[in-house]
């Protein structure tokens, strides 16, 4: 396993001699009144796989390779289509056009938007420094898409009844990770990707090509800008700053793209129940690099480094909760001693080589990451569960009454891990004919090593006694009958492991596109790919785990030529209408996560989760007030089998490891974005779900007692069993069912000061299910209240085009956001508090309220 990495590596590094060439057309498209048109599609002929689309400023990119001149076409729904042809240039090239009505809605070609012809959906970038959210991520702009948020302070998203860790994100075409230790969503930092250094983002929901990797629910595919001139971007808010520099070398053959972030919460955190002093910082610098050794060769490489720290300190000193209704109203009170002190240090290099051709591609790869994660707590607290006065009439009204609780717990743990994930990869394509059969293969050699050691505990003590009794888990009938007394800790979890992951996969899959004779046109991907993965534990050197893998996957597309009517010029209306269907066998292997069970024990018998993917969908282009909009809708359902059932405790995932679960996942997802007002684009989002396992052994006994009464610890007052009855709990919802969730990006200009500008951030999710933490998943069945969260951005632009004829590019704005306008108190988890009597209270912790947050961004 370890020769053929090697070889891969240092294939790669040996291209550094090799030269390239490439060059970039550049420009905007408006229509005759001069507005910038987004959404045109921009097609140079011969080479559609370097198509692009114009963003919200009308605005494009072209980068291309070959030696001969090419021809650009410009297609936009009820325009004329316009074509221009631009030569080879070391200095890139301009090309603004304007485009012409004249022709009726739907005659314009779109066969170069990937978004309609393959299960993935392009997101607008441009908009990631406006969006008004307190994670200030490239996540926030997935609004756009069908993705489930459950915390604002978590860049953590669900895809159709997935957990994140079924997620693929690819910057560069190179996978990407998040930290391992991470158990709430105020620890995270910073996610990988730099929102102001992209240059395109796709997302596929499900369904995906052959050649995205082994995960069962989507695809964020990222790709980093390559520079053409230089630029600075920068931001500034309360919540941190961000510095980017590009540029390219007078020759073209150097650019490079530079970003630096720093991020501080801890005025944002200060809206918790939970009050003390918050410390975290976050910080990362990034390069990405590409270099053309004469121009003229067929070569070019590229590099992409990242470094990051994040830092998040706390210590806690009081924290107050109000629960319940008017029937029962209770309030606590929790007194905290200690601190908490969460760090990871992550690394990355990536150095790929491309050897462009005019109807091939081949591309090698190589990268290194690596990370060092430690978290460390002792958290003492004192605690006290009152009745609440209810009535208004009283003086003592909303005051502290009767005790319901009282007592004590103590949360310890000394994790550490250490993780190093070295890949090597080779990709491949090939266009046929005239471009109407396009071949894509690859091949990827990955080894990963993760030494994790872990040392966390919890102690209650509730009125004087440690929870639970000694006597609830020995037989004894009574504290008194024990011969000796023992403190019984809670949560126990102290190993230390070491596995070693050798992982080899390939796949190949073929594009072929063409037309009926009706003027109907179609696309059709097939492929597949294979996975064989092997399991080392270093504590013994043997090898435990092997699995060989892999499935087909396959989409196609119709678009029919539904001609409406037609004119004595030929120019007709037709309705722009593309029907796509795709599916396939998604297999995921365990990550080390997986592999670790509740205990901390690494399961080296663990097998691939299964998930296999049927999707329908339609997507839909039309006029609507005069304005363009599309609807996009796809209805799917997802079989999947050999699960690993989780466990959810705020944003940490803590896994069963086993594959002991089967179910499935169905839905729909209807998104519409548009001119809702004229000249800018708003986007909307409705989508309904359910996911369901069946655990196999999660067969449970109900005891009752002589009076035929259900025993219930700490109600029931006679507690012997004289009789049982077995349950089969069956399918029960998995931790991401949210049946219903809303999202929507909307944006509005005053219509006499366009530079006046309001951005409105919506999600709406029903509950999720929970339950208590005692690890029986088939009591998980309760629900979470709905996530309500509405964020408002208002913005001034600082420069007018008529402010700026020099610089075209000079831009800026100054925004005051409103972090959940509403104040809507929302529920990420419960801490469970116990009495004497075993009666445990689900005590909500909140997320962030109303916050403010100043912002200022530059461009030139």
């Amino acid at each position: 396993m370890r020769i053929p990495l090697l070889v891969f590596f240092l294939l790669t590094l040996g291209m550094a001699s090799l030269s390239a060439q490439s060059f970039t057309v550049f420009g905007r498209v408006t229509d005759t009144q001069g507005r910038p048109m987004p959404g045109t599609t921009v097609v140079p002929q011969g080479i559609s796989r370097s198509a692009a689309i114009t963003d919200m400023d009308g605005e494009y990119t072209l980068h291309l390779r070959t030696e001969t001149p090419v021809e650009v076409a410009f297609t936009f729904v009820g325009y004329t289509p316009l074509a221009r042809t631009v030569s080879p240039s070391t200095k890139g090239t301009r090309l603004d056009v304007m485009l012409t009505p004249g022709v009726a809605l739907g005659h314009a070609s779109v066969e170069a938007d990937g978004s309609r012809r393959e299960p993935l959906q392009r997101i607008e970038a441009r908009i990631a420094s406006r969006v008004p959210s307190v994670r200030g991520t490239v996540e926030d702009l997935l609004m756009q898409a069908p993705v489930n948020f459950t915390s604002e302070l978590s860049s953590a998203y669900n895809v159709r009844g997935g957990s994140f860790d079924e997620n693929l994100v690819y910057v560069n075409g190179i996978e990407v990770y998040r930290p391992f230790l991470v158990r709430a969503g105020q620890q995270e930092g910073l996610s990988f990707p730099n929102p102001d250094m992209i240059q395109s983002i796709r997302f596929s929901a499900g369904g995906f090509e052959a050649k995205y990797g082994d995960r069962m629910s989507s695809v964020l595919d990222i790709q980093y800008r390559r520079p053409q001139e230089f630029a600075v971007r920068t931001t500034a808010s309360l919540l941190g700053a961000s510095v980017q520099v590009e540029d390219a070398s007078a020759d073209d053959r150097w650019t490079y793209n530079l970003g630096v972030r720093y991020r501080n919460n801890g005025y944002i955190l200060g809206a918790l129940d939970e009050q003390g002093e918050y410390k975290p910082e976050y910080t990362d610098a990034q390069a990405y690099v590409t270099f053309d050794p004469d121009g003229f060769g067929p070569w070019e490489l590229q590099a992409l480094v990242t470094a990051a720290k994040n830092k998040y300190q706390f210590l806690p000193k009081t924290r107050e909760t109000n629960v319940g209704t008017i029937n029962e109203a209770l309030r606590l009170t929790v007194y905290f001693d200690g601190q908490e002190v969460t760090q990871y240090a992550t690394g990355f290099a990536a150095l790929a080589a491309d050897r462009v051709a005019p109807t091939s591609r081949v591309r090698l790869i190589a990268s290194a990451f690596r990370t060092n994660e430690s978290e460390t707590f002792d958290i003492l607290g004192s605690y006290f569960l009152n009745d609440i006065e209810r009535d208004p009439g009283s003086d003592a009204f909303g005051d502290a009454m009767g005790m319901r609780g009282v007592g004590s717990f103590l949360n310890h743990a000394r994790n550490n891990l250490e993780a190093t994930v070295l890949t090597a990869a080779v990709r491949g394509s090939a266009i046929h004919g005239a471009g109407e059969s396009h071949l894509e293969w690859g091949a990827t050699s990955r080894y990963e090593q993760i030494d994790d050691a872990l040392s966390e505990w919890e102690l209650i003590d509730s009125a004087g006694f440690v929870v639970p009794h000694p006597a609830d888990n020995i037989g004894f009938t009574s504290w008194s009958d024990r011969p000796d007394q023992q403190i019984v800790l809670q949560d126990v979890i102290r190993t230390e492991e070491s596995a070693h992951t050798f992982r080899n996969t390939a796949f190949a899959q073929n594009t072929w596109d063409g037309a009926f004779e009706n003027g109907t046109s179609w696309t059709l991907n097939a492929g597949a790919r294979i996975h064989h993965w092997s399991l080392t534990s270093a504590l013994d050197s043997s090898t435990h785990g092997s699995q060989l893998i892999g499935g087909p996957r396959a989409h196609a597309s119709l678009r029919p030529d539904w001609t409406l009517s037609a004119d004595s010029a030929g120019n007709r209306t037709v309705r722009d209408v593309v029907f796509k269907l795709a599916g396939g066998w998604y297999y995921q292997p365990p990550f080390y996560r997986e592999m670790r069970g509740i205990d901390g024990v690494l399961n080296p018998d663990v097998r691939a989760q299964r998930a296999i993917h049927a999707m329908l969908g339609a997507d839909y282009r039309f006029d609507w007030w005069g304005r363009p909009f599309v609807m996009n809708a796809e209805v799917y359902y997802k079989d999947l089998d050999a699960l690993i059932p989780y466990e959810v405790e705020n944003v940490r995932l803590r896994y069963h490891a086993r594959n002991r679960a089967k179910g499935y996942a169905t839905g729909l997802d209807v998104m519409l974005n548009g001119e809702f007002i004229d000249g800018i684009q708003s986007w909307m989002r409705m989508s309904v779900l359910k996911t369901e396992e069946d655990l196999l052994d999660d067969d449970y006994y109900d005891y009752y007692n002589a009076d035929g009464l259900l025993i219930i610890p700490g109600y029931t007052f006679d507690q012997v069993a004289a009789d049982s009855t077995l349950n089969s709990p069956g399918y029960i919802p998995r931790p991401t069912d949210q049946r219903v969730s809303v999202s929507m990006l909307f944006q509005d200009e005053m219509p006499r000061s366009p530079e006046y500008k309001v951005l409105v951030s919506l999600y709406f999710g029903t509950g999720l299910p929970f339950g208590p933490p005692d690890f029986d998943r088939y009591k998980d069945i309760l629900r979470l209240p709905p996530y309500r969260r509405v964020d408002i951005g208002f913005s001034r632009d600082l420069f007018t085009k008529e402010d700026r004829p020099k610089n075209a590019h000079r831009s800026g704005f100054i925004a005051l956001e409103v972090f959940n306008i509403l104040d809507i108190r929302n529920t990420i988890n419960h801490v469970w508090i116990q009495d004497v009597t075993g009666r445990n209270y689900a005590i909500p912790n909140y997320l962030t309220g109303r916050r403010l947050n100043l912002k200022v961004a530059l461009n030139f």
